[in-house]
C-alpha cells in the first residue's frame, strides 16, 4: 500500500442498502441525449444497486440549478444529488455557486479526494476544477465536472464506496439516519 491506495473494503457478504440517488447535469449544450456524462452516472448508480430516482437537465444558471435541488431535497424521495458541470473555473461556470449556500455542512474532504484521484487522471489540470460536497436538509450533494473522466474518478473512485452501505470502516449511509440530529 502507498499513499494513493485507499484503505477501506467492501464486505461481499452482506446486502447493499440502495440509496436513492439523483443525477444533475448543469450545462448550456446537453440536452439528454448528448448528455454522455449524465447517462455514465446513471448507469453506473444502477449497476452498483442503487435507484436512479430523478435525473434533469439545467443551464449553467445559479437559480435553474437551486431550484432543482431545493425541489429533489424537499421531496423527501431523494438520498443523495450529484450534478455533472458547470465547475470549472470559465464565467458560465456557476455550480458552486449556485450549490454551497444551500449547504447546511459542507464535506471539505470530498474535494481534497476527488483532486487526488483526478491528478492520477489528469495531472495538474486538476485545478480547473472546483468540485465541492455538502450537505443540504439531510441530503448529500456532490458537485462533479462534466467531463466523462471527471464523473468516472468521481463516481467509480470516490462516492461509490462512501455510498455502499457495505463499505468499512465507515461509510456516508450509515450516517442517513442521524444527518437532521439537534
Amino acid at each position: 500500500m502507498n499513499a494513493f491506495t485507499p484503505g477501506g473494503r467492501i464486505d461481499e457478504s452482506q446486502a447493499i442498502k440502495p440509496v436513492r440517488i439523483a443525477v444533475l447535469t448543469v450545462s448550456d449544450t446537453r440536452d439528454e441525449e448528448s448528455d454522455t456524462s449524465g447517462h455514465v452516472l446513471a448507469e453506473r448508480i444502477k449497476a452498483a444497486g442503487h435507484e436512479l430516482a430523478d435525473k434533469g437537465i439545467v443551464k449553467d444558471d445559479v437559480a435553474q440549478i437551486r431550484e432543482q435541488i431545493k425541489a429533489w431535497v424537499a421531496s423527501g424521495s431523494i438520498d443523495a444529488i450529484i450534478t455533472t458541470g458547470g465547475t470549472g473555473i470559465t464565467g458560465r461556470d456557476v455550480t458552486p455557486e449556485a450549490v454551497e449556500p444551500l449547504f447546511d455542512k459542507k464535506i471539505d474532504g470530498f474535494s481534497v479526494i476527488f483532486h487526488l484521484v483526478s491528478y492520477q487522471s489528469v495531472g495538474l489540470s486538476t485545478l480547473q476544477s472546483r468540485a465541492t460536497a455538502g450537505i443540504v436538509d439531510g441530503v448529500f450533494v456532490f458537485c462533479l465536472p462534466g467531463s466523462n473522466g471527471a464523473v468516472k474518478d468521481g463516481w467509480d473512485k470516490v462516492i461509490a464506496a462512501q455510498l455502499d452501505s457495505r463499505h468499512g470502516p465507515c461509510n456516508m449511509v450509515e450516517l442517513m439516519p442521524r444527518l437532521l440530529e439537534k
